[in-house]
């Protein structure tokens, strides 16, 4: 891996803790949960904004397949793996432990990781960050609206909503096609395996979304017909 590369992946920790302080110091009233959720929901948009500008042709965003990556892409993953190991950590502080959480970060680590130190698959993996963080901002969202006070309302049903309709999109929509791609192209094999390992993570995070939406369109009509 590049030393100025290195230096952002090291920057960027520092900047997301420094920014979770802050946070804190804030809303000192609120939880831990709620202030790593907004650092979670800058990083969202901005790695959004930042695989839609790192895009060669959108016409082909996966394209060109197993390049050499650009400057400016290799510069994007450098800013989300510094934040998969911020909320890695974070997480381990916050004594709150989840298995499928952890292995979503360490699968991304290892993969953005491994494309840094090939410099290849720039196209494909922006775009699959892309398709990962597009849906991230309402995920957060309907978990700060509950902190907040709104909780089964009207509002939070259609953060609730929006996310499902976002994730099962990307995920479940664009998700198969680039981890089709990604491995009937000529890239090495973590990469290969971070697109597989990628895609059955989100199809079982695609199963507790359907879930939980079957679970709130029930609850409603109850509500309704009561």
């Amino acid at each position: 891996m590049e030393d100025n590369i290195m230096n952002l992946v090291v920057f960027g920790v520092i900047s997301w803790s420094t920014i979770f302080l802050l946070t804190r110091r804030v809303f000192p009233k609120l939880s831990f949960d709620f202030c790593n959720r907004v650092v979670s929901t800058i990083h969202a948009i901005l790695a959004v904004i930042l695989a839609s500008l790192t895009v060669q042709d959108w016409r082909c965003p996966v394209c060109p397949l197993a390049s050499k990556s650009s400057p400016e892409q290799m510069q994007t993953l450098a800013v989300t793996l510094s934040y998969m190991i911020y909320d890695l950590l974070c997480c381990l502080f916050d004594k709150r432990v989840k298995l499928d959480n952890s292995i979503h970060h360490l699968v991304s680590i290892v993969g953005i990781g491994a494309g840094l130190i090939y410099k290849k698959c720039g196209s494909e993996m922006v775009v699959a960050l892309w398709i990962t963080e597009i849906s991230s901002p309402f995920l957060h969202l309907r978990e700060l609206l509950k902190e907040l006070g709104y909780k089964d309302t009207d509002l939070n049903f259609a953060a609730d909503i929006l996310f499902a309709m976002i994730f099962t999109f990307a995920r479940m929509g664009c998700g198969p096609y680039l981890m089709y791609v990604t491995l009937a192209a000529n890239n090495p094999f973590l990469i290969k395996a971070m697109a597989l390992g990628l895609q059955l993570v989100s199809a079982f995070w695609f199963y507790k979304i359907a879930a939980m939406v079957k679970y709130k369109l029930t609850k409603r009509t109850s509500k309704k017909v009561a």
